[in-house]
């Protein structure tokens, strides 16, 4: 979640700056976009702090259980989320930053909230897929060209790729694993959430177009990576203990000269 937290309010932005540039409203847009991004994280740091801390009291004092707990922590997202919608703030950034801010605050007090919401999230993002896909999915590959086509293909396969490579210049990361993480970057349910976001706040041409490319990015990447998952991870798996290998054999003794390793 931190990922899309910290990636949607540069979306939001351009979007604003884009809608602003092909709409009469500029000026109302760039409000929009600025409430968008502000408001949100305010009221998600104000609910998701005092959530944390109104569990750690009900602990304290036995009044709650692990099981209402979790459903609790579920709630706290849902209301970060509503709350901010209804001030004019962007409801999904607001609950990432509740998680972030009711994470800080409970820390490890609470283990079974994290078991609890990491297990329910991912039924909750199986179930998003399943909806969106079947909403979504037809309509797009319906609307797939070839030039549609090329271009995700040159984003799964050179865009991400390469800025993945780029982030990771100055680290000890070997350049098999910067290519390794580099092709592990699917599209997923936030690319589809995002393109919903704004595709009703610009104009019909450019939004219809800017969601059948996001729909379809993310079932072509859901393919390809779902395919490629296993034998990927296991040639990538020899590689690195090959090069855990030859770290150990350029081991000298310590008695003479100080301990030689590679930090792949």
């Amino acid at each position: 979640g931190l990922n899309d937290g910290l990636a949607l309010p540069l979306i939001l932005f351009f979007a604003s700056l884009t809608a602003a540039e092909s709409t009469a409203d500029g000026g109302e847009w760039l409000v929009f976009g600025a409430k968008q991004i502000l408001l949100g994280p305010l009221v998600g740091a104000l609910l998701g702090g005092v959530g944390g801390w109104i569990l750690l009291r009900a602990k304290a004092h036995g009044t709650t259980s692990e099981i209402y707990e979790g459903v609790g922590a579920l709630a706290l997202a849902g209301a970060a989320y509503l709350a901010a919608v209804q001030v004019g703030g962007n409801g999904f950034i607001s609950a990432f930053v509740a998680g972030l801010a009711f994470g800080s605050v409970v820390k490890g007090a609470c283990k079974f909230v994290f078991e609890f919401t990491e297990s329910e999230g991912q039924l909750l993002t199986w179930a998003a897929f399943l909806l969106l896909g079947a909403a979504l999915v037809p309509e797009a590959i319906a609307h797939l060209t070839w030039q549609m086509l090329a271009l995700i293909l040159l984003s799964l396969f050179v865009v991400r790729p390469l800025a993945i490579w780029l982030s990771l210049l100055g680290t000890d990361a070997a350049p098999i694993t910067r290519l390794f993480f580099g092709w592990f970057g699917p599209r997923g349910l936030a690319t589809a959430l995002f393109a919903l976001l704004v595709v009703e706040q610009i104009s019909h041409e450019f939004g219809a177009q800017m969601l059948h490319i996001a729909v379809n990015a993310v079932w072509i990447s859901a393919l390809l990576h779902g395919i490629s998952a296993a034998p990927a991870a296991k040639w990538y798996g020899s590689k690195t203990a090959d090069m855990g290998d030859c770290a150990e054999t350029q081991k000298v003794d310590v008695t003479a000269k100080p301990v030689i390793t590679r930090h792949d």
